[in-house]
Formats: structure tokens, sequence, C-alpha cells
């Protein structure tokens, strides 16, 4: 969102009479390798993560802010507000590696500058739909991400 206010400004215009706006809020990308994973870039997630924040911090400033001021200020009340972690170290789903496998793909695409040859490579290789080293051929997958919702009226 380029300009959260004007935003929140025109969903409040446009939500019905006592209805009510959820913002979810990233706490940055979904994890889902092990840290010693894969076994040619060993911490290559934290790598991208690392370049990824770098990435948001730059371009999307307001990104990890106390949407309660930002709601407030156009005009909102906050009704209420809670933080959700997930952690589901279940075993493997075909759901999970299609989940580790799109936002790979969207990792591998916008860091494209900002990440190593060889770190490229292995996203490459775990991305590769044909590939020995695919994503989806994993299982120690798990799904590990942070959220934060705010629930607010006009």
């Amino acid at each position: 969102m380029a300009d959260p206010g004007h935003a929140l400004r025109e969903i409040r215009r446009i939500l019905a009479p006592g209805g009510l706006l959820a913002v979810v809020e990233l706490a940055g990308v979904p994890r889902f390798l092990p840290d010693d994973a894969p076994a040619n870039r060993p911490g290559l997630e934290v790598r991208c993560h690392v370049a990824a924040d770098r990435r948001f911090a730059e371009h999307l400033p307001h990104r990890g802010a106390d949407w309660g001021v930002t709601l407030a200020a156009a005009g909102y009340t906050v009704e209420g507000r809670r933080s959700i972690t997930v952690d589901d170290e279940r075993p493997h789903s075909e759901a999970v590696g299609r989940y580790a496998l799109l936002v790979l793909q969207r990792l591998r695409g916008a860091l494209a500058d900002d990440l190593a040859a060889d770190d490229l490579a292995a996203l490459d290789e775990l991305t590769d739909a044909d590939g020995p080293r695919n994503v989806m051929r994993r299982d120690d997958l798990v799904v590990r991400i942070d959220r934060t919702v705010w629930a607010a009226r006009p």
C-alpha cells in the first residue's frame, strides 16, 4: 500500500454502516526451511529474509508500523488488536509445499539484485519443478510466521 492513509479513508467511505475493517500486518515473509537447508547453501532462507526486510524498509516504510495510530488518523476506532504466531511443525503436506514454492518463487524474483549468485542458484534449484531439489520434494517443511490483526470501525 503506497499511501495507507488515503487507502483507509477510501475504505471508510465505502464501508457499509456498522462495518468492521480488519487490517493484517505481515511481520515478514513466511519461513519454511530448516536453518541448515538447503545442504549446498545452509542459511539461505535467513539471508533471503534479511534482504527482503531491507527491500521492504526501502519501499514500504510503513511496514511494521502501529496501525492503531494510522487507523485513528483515518477516522477509525480500533476495536481490538491481536498478534498471531503460526509455528506449524506438522508433517509435510502438499499444501505447505505449494505455499513454500510460491513464496520462494516470489522471493527469487524480488531479490534477484540483492542476493549472491550462489543463493540465487540455490533458489533456482528449490523452485525448479523438475529438479531433484525442488521444495515440493522436501519432507522437512514447516510454516513459521507472525501476523498482527487490527479490527476497527469508522
